[in-house]
């Protein structure tokens, strides 16, 4: 055989191997092509399909989203890609430089099973982008004679300085292409707003995501007293924490706490052989948690707010759900996991201090609310005090007395004294109902049971940022597994009523000396009936 002969057949080989790696539908073809400019480049726009194109527009936290249509063989489109992109980083992803306000998507044309969506909007050529608040696009349409429609059809777009400020005109903005990490001019310190507070659902998961990864990266859970610990915190989240996929978590892995931590000693997971039977295997909030960034507990600089404003929120929002036969056990339950598992030293120990001042026991869940509220309170007053002579504070976000006269005029009696009443009442409020009537409108309301339930499994397994295709029978087993999780939680929530005050008696001592005792909730069986 001739070296010509050999040198065509290795030719074809790699031309072969060429076409295959760019086979239409590819999910990576767009990355494949861009390879040759930026290896390391990540893609900020999330690439959508026909199955999770309206899941991900209707749970996205944003309110305005951009969508274009594109097809992976269009040149004009791959040539269009790093200005959309360039536009993407400020607004999607963990390094997002202003989160949770704009979606920036994308859909392939070119993938056979996006030919029906595309065909709704009416696409005929690429690119195409479109703008609408999310909402107005699950399940939408839109036609070139299509009146009064809130998708609009977007010009201006062709650079990314001319698609920044098209965005720009649209919000009332000044966003620059130039813009740093933490520059958050959009994220004004006014909670009264309405849509800020409703954001902070999500940042309650990422905070409770957050507390689960520290702990299981300090290995925390290391003693019967640790142990009784996270699971009275986990009791508490089961019936409690404002976002479902994280009572769901919760409740799976307090069912399977026993055998994951026997006699309070955790096995985490570090050795890869062992990881699916330990607590590492386990996501309190779901798989894409945590995300890495926060949106209402945004900082103006990297080092302030974050997580310690989500767990005081997680705190807060657990307090005004509880019932007044939970007070006490609720007290107890976060007093104790602040002292075990918060890990800075000197916070915790003056929390722990403000528990240990509580002489009687509570009995109504106002006063749990009431007291959090204080507490908060007092921290923000030391903590003032420190940042104004360190300079550590956040300029945006000043430490204050909350809520401050102009959010709430009747919580003042007079320029020192609270109508602790009218307080009740707005907290109650604040983190009660503002704080989930946005994921409300997402779709968390007016749902069936069953609907629920499914819809609990299979937003645990969304994964946003990529096309998911389910196949049907999966779909049938996610579905049969949830209801079956469903009827094994309300079982675990009937039993765990008739025990959850009487687990570890000697534990619940610490806080309460005087008062706590086995019988602390009640003295005989009619008590403790009228209580559940």
């Amino acid at each position: 055989m001739s070296v010509l002969t050999h040198l065509l057949m290795f030719v074809g080989l790699v031309s072969l191997e060429a076409t295959a790696s760019f086979s239409p539908g590819s999910r990576s073809i767009l990355r494949d092509i861009g390879n040759a400019i930026a290896d390391d480049q990540k893609d900020n726009a999330f690439e959508l399909n026909a199955t999770n194109f309206d899941s991900v527009f209707r749970d996205t936290p944003a309110k305005y989203a951009v969508l274009e249509f594109f097809a992976h063989w269009c040149p004009a489109c791959r040539n269009y890609k790093p200005h959309y992109e360039k536009v993407a980083r400020l607004f999607n992803g963990p390094d997002a430089v202003h989160p949770g306000l704009v979606l920036m998507a994308r859909v392939d044309c070119a993938v056979k099973m996006n030919v029906k969506l595309c065909d709704k909007f009416s696409i005929t050529h690429y690119p195409v982008l479109f703008w609408a608040p999310p909402r107005k696009f699950v399940g939408g349409s839109w036609g070139p004679k299509q009146d009064k429609s809130e998708i609009i059809l977007m010009d201006d777009w062709r650079t990314s300085d001319l698609l920044l400020s098209w965005i720009n005109k649209q919000i009332g903005s000044s966003y620059g292409l130039d813009d740093q990490k933490f520059g958050n001019d959009h994220l004004l310190p006014n909670m009264s707003d309405h849509e800020q507070i409703s954001q902070a659902l999500y940042d309650i998961e990422e905070a409770t995501e957050e507390a689960f990864d520290i702990i299981l990266s300090h290995k925390a859970i290391k003693s019967s007293e640790t142990s009784t610990s996270f699971v009275r915190f986990l009791q508490l989240l089961v019936p409690h924490h404002p976002s479902r996929r994280c009572r769901k978590g919760s409740a799976e892995i307090l069912l399977n706490f026993d055998e994951l931590c026997p006699s309070g000693e955790c096995s985490y997971g570090h050795d890869s052989a062992v990881k699916n039977n330990t607590l590492r295997s386990f996501h309190i909030c779901g798989k894409d948690l945590p995300r890495g960034y926060y949106m209402f507990c945004r900082g103006s600089k990297n080092e302030t707010r974050g997580f310690s404003c989500g767990l005081w929120i997680m705190m807060h929002s657990l307090s005004v759900r509880i019932e007044d036969g939970e007070s006490q056990f609720a007290f107890t339950a976060i007093c104790d996991f602040i002292n075990n598992f918060f890990m800075c030293d000197e916070c915790r120990q003056h929390f722990h201090d403000m528990c240990l001042s509580v002489k009687t026991p509570f009995k109504k869940s106002r006063d749990i609310v009431l007291w959090l509220w204080s507490a908060h309170n007092k921290v923000n007053e030391r903590l003032k005090k420190d940042e104004a002579s360190l300079g550590t504070g956040d300029p945006k976000f000043p430490k204050m007395i909350w809520p401050p006269k102009q959010l709430c005029p009747p919580c003042y009696l007079s320029s020192t004294d609270w109508d602790h009443d009218e307080v009740y009442k707005f907290l109650k409020k604040y983190y009660g109902e503002k704080l989930v009537s946005s994921h409300k409108k997402n779709g968390d309301g007016g749902s069936s049971k069953e609907e629920v339930v499914v819809a609990a499994a299979a937003e645990e397994m969304a994964v946003p940022t990529n096309a998911l295709v389910v196949p049907v029978g999966a779909a049938l087993a996610i579905a049969l597994a949830s209801c079956a999780f469903g009827a094994l939680a309300c079982y675990w929530r009937t039993q765990q009523k008739n025990r959850k005050y009487y687990h570890n008696p000697h534990y619940l001592k610490r806080y309460n000396s005087n008062f706590m005792v086995m019988n602390t909730f009640s003295n005989n069986e009619s008590e403790r009936e009228k209580e559940r």
